[in-house]
């Protein structure tokens, strides 16, 4: 049975973002729902019964729902291994920890940059007002960190890992904004979002 991996109707959660990709680079099976944040269909009890913390994504196989985009990409990498499938993780032990600091950091600090550059600016390029000065220090502590993990204009750990989808989406914020943002960090960006699974995520935007 595929799965079924409920997102945004607007397509802008980073998160539901990263569940797509997961899913998308291992190959798997799976239909996208949509639920309406805007309506607070997250909160009726069609989805929050089923979706205990009535928030997107969640992923859907058969009797089993799982909520939290990280809880969901590190159960598709268990159930669905390498070599057979798709790698989501650095095969290196210490490499596969840090890609999920990133992941932990981006999903829980930077809340200024997270708020005054939302992902509808993103997407959408939904026009935004000059950070305040509370958001251009997060958004200077994100551009110091990516610039010790960013050693190239590709992935951070030699291979692509889910990591570099968050962090890029995270840093889009700035990029796509005209924030100041250095080169290496910008072609970093430029070249995470050319991922076909990416792509595909793009493909769906339908601006409301």
């Amino acid at each position: 049975m595929p799965f079924e991996l409920y997102v945004d109707s607007l397509y802008t959660s980073p998160y539901a973002l990263s569940a797509f990709v997961a899913l998308t680079e291992k190959g798997l099976p799976f239909t996208v729902k949509t639920v309406d944040l805007g309506s607070g269909e997250q909160r009726l009890a069609a989805y929050a019964g089923r979706a205990l913390t009535g928030r997107v994504p969640a992923l859907v196989e058969g009797d089993f729902v799982l909520t939290e985009s990280t809880a969901i990409t590190e159960y598709l990498e268990e159930t669905f291994p390498a070599p057979e499938y798709a790698r989501l993780y650095p095969h290196d032990r210490r490499q596969r920890a840090q890609a999920r600091q990133i992941q932990a950091w981006v999903r829980s600090d930077l809340v200024p940059v997270r708020v005054e550059r939302d992902t509808e600016t993103v997407f959408f390029k939904k026009p935004c007002s000059p950070l305040t000065e509370t958001a251009q220090q997060a958004a200077a502590k994100l551009v110091h960190l990516a610039e010790r993990f960013v050693q190239g204009p590709q992935h951070l750990f030699g291979e692509w890992s889910l990591a570099d989808t968050d962090l890029a989406i995270m840093l889009s914020r700035l990029v796509r904004n005209g924030d100041e943002v250095p080169a290496k960090l910008r072609d970093y960006v430029e070249f995470q979002w050319q991922r076909p699974s990416v792509q595909q995520w793009l493909a769906r935007h339908q601006p409301g």
